[in-house]
């Protein structure tokens, strides 16, 4: 899809250069109007995509289960503390829990069962991402925290896969409330690593063309029912496995000490690989550390950074590499490096949309035979980074494998970067115990025609809830931590870092609307150091600032063909704002 678009980008963009080439009389005039003739051509081309996707929306009825706005409820959600404390509570103290879980069915390389990868679906691989290979895991990593305030326990599940609808979080909420019905719950979060190399949690990524022509003939027979995009057997039994691994990890708390760091790391370990405009790029790794009072109980380390696990998932030419390998990418290896490093450990993505990591300074110019072993590099890079913030240079250089790097080195020549060279540490600072939390429930405004037509088709678990003739709305959530003084955006979907930390694509000189974005931004609104925990509680495609938003810039906002639309951002950045009055 995304290839065909662009073909089709060149050409209008093509047109528009040789147009504007005739009136190049002088420089300003010559740019002036090639922009212009630049715009006219990706309006043309929104129009044309906008045109087709809606006659398609014309000609399919409504789903059966869609719903009126009026009857909105939320079900299974968690709103949070109703008290937001300014100080920890008397004898107050940090309660921590952890847990894991596989979520890799026996049968996986079963010809005959539907397992399929979620993330990619290219001409390299056949359209066929059925499972083929198993190479390492797709996990549920799970901890639980309070700060003994009995204001409810939080709970927080992250899983190796390409996302989680909020439909689906609800069942697993479900079942958890099942599990232990007499427990207080402040909140029971769901985030994932946006794996592109795990089962399909989504049903995007598996036969789809069979479902999707299937699903439009049944729309005209609502007595049959419509296939699910997602393998529902799998998916039943992963939630009853995700519940029993949160009901683990509240199992497990015990009190102790929590402390942070977070270090600016190389600019090049991140690629901001395809949307200009966004101009900010984070490059920070925070990390908490829980350390048991129990001597006896390993600590857990909770990683926070910010790029697409995507590298093994995606298929080369190599029928070895086909795409069909399940893999948790780099998350996997990070957290090996970590769990050899004598920790638990515990990962949230940051705000990703269109970061990818790169490999250059992690891959050291060896001989790789196979892309998972571009992951590994990165992932053990990175945990030996995690592992090793607040070490000096000489410590980190007293415990290297000094062979191992001398042998690599030799391999690699100048293409060889030691991470730790010109290594500085960072302070580490004990947080006090403060855990707040709250959460709050978004109607967003579909108007992504793509959006609409996946939802009449049923192939993802959301429920769509509309107002009037042709207004379609998905209600998301978005939420708010603090972990001591560390505030935490818990934000839905693949959020654009400028939103968050402020950019070029806010502004009407950098959006291609040419306006500003009008809204504050999450650092605004909450503090200059606050982190992001991103597809949290829900996968709902790119968030893209609504005066950058365009259908028919393909080549580089291809975000917007997997968006709810173009008051996404708005809407979660309203809720925000609402949020933030609300606990001042």
């Amino acid at each position: 899809m995304k290839r065909s678009f662009k073909a089709i980008l060149c050409i209008v963009l093509a047109l528009s250069l040789v147009i504007g080439g005739f009136s190049a009389v002088g420089a300003g005039a010559a740019s002036d109007i090639g922009d212009k003739l630049t715009h006219v051509g990706v309006s043309l081309l929104e129009g044309i995509i906008r045109g087709v996707l809606g006659g398609l929306d014309l000609i399919i009825p409504d789903s059966s289960n869609f719903k009126k706005v009026s009857e909105y409820s939320a079900e299974n959600f968690y709103s949070g503390n109703d008290e937001w404390l300014n100080e920890p509570a008397d004898n107050g103290s940090w309660q921590l829990g952890y847990a894991k879980a596989s979520l890799v069915p026996d049968d996986i390389l079963d010809k005959n069962k539907d397992y399929y990868l979620g993330g990619f679906m290219t001409l390299d691989n056949g359209m066929n991402n059925k499972v083929e290979e198993v190479i390492d895991d797709m996990q549920i990593r799970v901890i639980a925290v309070d700060d003994g305030s009995v204001r409810g326990i939080s709970v927080y599940g992250n899983v190796d896969c390409i996302g989680f609808c909020n439909g689906d979080i609800q069942l697993v909420r479900k079942y958890f409330k099942e599990l232990m019905p007499d427990t207080e719950f402040a909140s029971v979060n769901l985030s994932s690593t946006h794996c592109h190399s795990c089962l399909d949690t989504q049903g995007l990524w598996t036969n789809q063309f069979k479902k999707i022509f299937g699903n439009m003939f049944k729309s005209y027979l609502p007595f049959l029912e419509k296939e699910k995009g997602v393998n529902q057997e799998w998916l039943d039994w992963a939630a009853h496995i995700m519940a029993q691994a949160m009901k683990a990890a509240v199992d497990d708390m015990t009190p102790g000490t929590m402390t942070y760091a977070v270090k600016t790391l190389n600019k090049d370990y991140f690629d901001n690989r395809n949307r200009k405009s966004c101009t900010s790029l984070c490059t920070d790794m925070s990390r908490f550390v829980f350390t048991p009072s129990d001597e006896g109980k390993a600590p857990t380390m909770i990683i926070n950074i910010a790029a697409h696990p995507d590298v093994t998932g995606l298929a080369t030419s190599d029928p070895v590499d086909n795409g069909r390998q399940l893999s948790g990418d780099y998350v996997y290896y990070l957290g090996e490096t970590v769990e050899q490093g004598g920790y638990n450990f515990m990962f949230f993505n940051g705000a990703i949309a269109g970061i990818y990591y790169g490999r250059g300074l992690s891959n050291d110019g060896q001989d790789l035979e196979r892309r998972y072993m571009q992951a590994m590099r990165y992932g053990h890079e990175m945990g030996n980074i995690a592992l090793n913030l607040t070490n000096t240079y000489d410590e980190i250089s007293a415990n290297a494998d000094w062979e191992t790097i001398n042998r690599e080195k030799a391999a690699g020549g100048d293409n060889y970067s030691l991470w730790f060279e010109d290594w500085e540490p960072v302070e580490e600072r004990e947080l006090e115990p403060l855990f707040n939390v709250k959460l709050k429930t978004v109607p967003i405004l579909v108007t992504n025609p793509l959006m609409q037509l996946v939802g009449k088709l049923d192939l993802v678990d959301y429920q769509v809830y509309k107002d009037g003739i042709n207004k379609y709305y998905m209600y998301s959530e978005i939420g708010l931590a603090q972990f001591g003084d560390v505030m935490v955006a818990m934000m839905p979907g693949e959020v654009v870092q400028d939103l968050v930390y402020g950019g070029g694509s806010l502004t009407a000189e950098g959006s291609f609307k040419g306006k500003d974005f009008g809204y504050k931004t999450v650092r605004e609104l909450f503090g200059e150091d606050t982190i992001v925990f991103g597809l949290c509680n829900d996968a709902i495609g790119y968030v893209v600032p609504d005066n950058d938003y365009s259908l028919g810039i393909v080549d580089d906002h291809y975000q917007e063909l997997i968006s709810l639309g173009e008051v996404t951002a708005s809407s979660i950045l309203k809720a925000y704002a609402e949020l933030a009055d609300e606990i001042a």
